[in-house]
């Protein structure tokens, strides 16, 4: 079911160009430039993160890799330390490996159309576009959830909007906006402004419909339905898993193995895991180590996108002499060094319970 036909197109673009010029965000510190690279780090930190944690990962960012060619000239690991905490890692090895090659293939210059822009590793449709409005001034639509949320409410489009179908009617209809907008339609202040919409009046819970500039013409709140739109995803059950991870250290420093670039976590450095205390003991065992002395400490649960992670930490201080050369992607690491080393979200958090005055968080 769709009210798009009824709903008003004339005057909806300049409506929230008005009204993000006077009430929308400003002042970020992504905003105010046409430099392609940092609103392209903006976007990418931005997906599935929310501003105020972005904020300071940014600007850290940008004060170690200030422009394309300084991030394209780094190495992984020198990349991941600035992204540690912020998760969602493949954001970073794709961010990485794009910066490369625009250097590489296109001469270190940010392509400028969003159709191209979308070809990049790690960039999809709506991130191109936002990418080419802000720094280009093109007139491509986006549509990230806070703006399907805005979408679906003003026209009252029903269904999953991330099935297909759905999908492929919200991004009709956004053209159709751009479409029916003035020549002069200014597309950053238009695309800030459904993004802020959706941020900050067209939320989830509480849509405060009193302070949008769209109420008059408002499918969902003419009929009372923004609660019904949009239509809730499926929702599965989150599947549960277990680990046991290892804390060990020696001589003031701590066993970490760096993962694999690919699957979670990839490229950060993570305490060694295994599939549950027992496996680790044998581990133990068969590197010439007595795990008898480990203690056990408080377990802990991390939630990713598609499953729970409930983690079993052991903490075994010494080590024999055969750990004392660790094996090819493992490395002691001073715990004076923790701070500075890309660690996992709760990685980080199980250690600087054991060292809280060093700096880890």
């Amino acid at each position: 079911m769709s009210s798009t036909d009824a709903a008003p197109a004339a005057g909806f673009a300049e409506t929230v160009v008005r009204w993000q010029r006077a009430s929308g965000r400003h002042g970020l510190p992504w905003q105010g430039t046409r430099d392609p690279y940092r609103i392209w780090l903006s976007e990418i930190m931005l997906q599935q993160t929310q501003v105020a944690t972005v904020v300071d990962y940014y600007l850290r960012f940008l004060a170690r890799f200030p422009d394309l060619r300084t991030l394209a000239a780094a190495s992984q690991d020198e990349v991941m330390p600035y992204w540690a905490g912020l998760g969602y890692y493949a954001r970073a090895r794709n961010l990485h490996r794009c910066a490369r090659e625009i250097c590489e293939r296109l001469g270190g210059a940010f392509p400028r159309r969003a159709e191209d822009i979308a070809q990049l590793p790690g960039i999809g449709r709506s991130t191109a576009a936002a990418i080419a409005a802000f720094a280009y001034g093109e007139r491509a639509p986006i549509m990230d959830g806070n703006v399907k949320r805005v979408f679906t409410r003003y026209f009252g489009i029903y269904g999953n909007p991330a099935a297909r179908a759905v999908e492929l009617q919200l991004w009709d209809t956004a053209q159709a906006m751009l479409d029916a907008a003035d020549a002069s339609l200014d597309m950053g202040a238009y695309t800030q402004g459904l993004m802020d919409l959706g941020a900050g009046c067209c939320t989830r819970g509480k849509p405060a419909c009193t302070l949008c500039p769209l109420a008059g013409g408002c499918y969902a709140r003419i009929n009372a339905k923004q609660h019904e739109l949009p239509a809730p995803k499926p929702r599965k059950q989150a599947e549960e898993r277990q680990c046991a991870m290892l804390i060990l250290e020696q001589d003031g420093c701590v066993l970490l193995e760096q993962r694999p670039s690919s699957g979670i976590w990839g490229g950060l450095w993570c305490l060694p895991q295994y599939d549950d205390a027992q496996a680790m003991r044998a581990a133990c065992r068969s590197q010439g180590t007595d795990p008898g002395p480990a203690q056990r400490m408080a377990a802990l649960s991390h939630t990713f996108t598609h499953f729970k992670l409930h983690i079993e930490p052991w903490l075994l201080r010494g080590a024999a002499p055969r750990l004392r050369q660790p094996a090819p992607g493992q490395a002691w690491t001073p715990v004076a060094a923790l701070a500075d080393t890309a660690l996992p979200a709760p990685v980080r958090k199980l250690l600087c319970g054991l060292y809280p005055t060093d700096g880890l968080l």
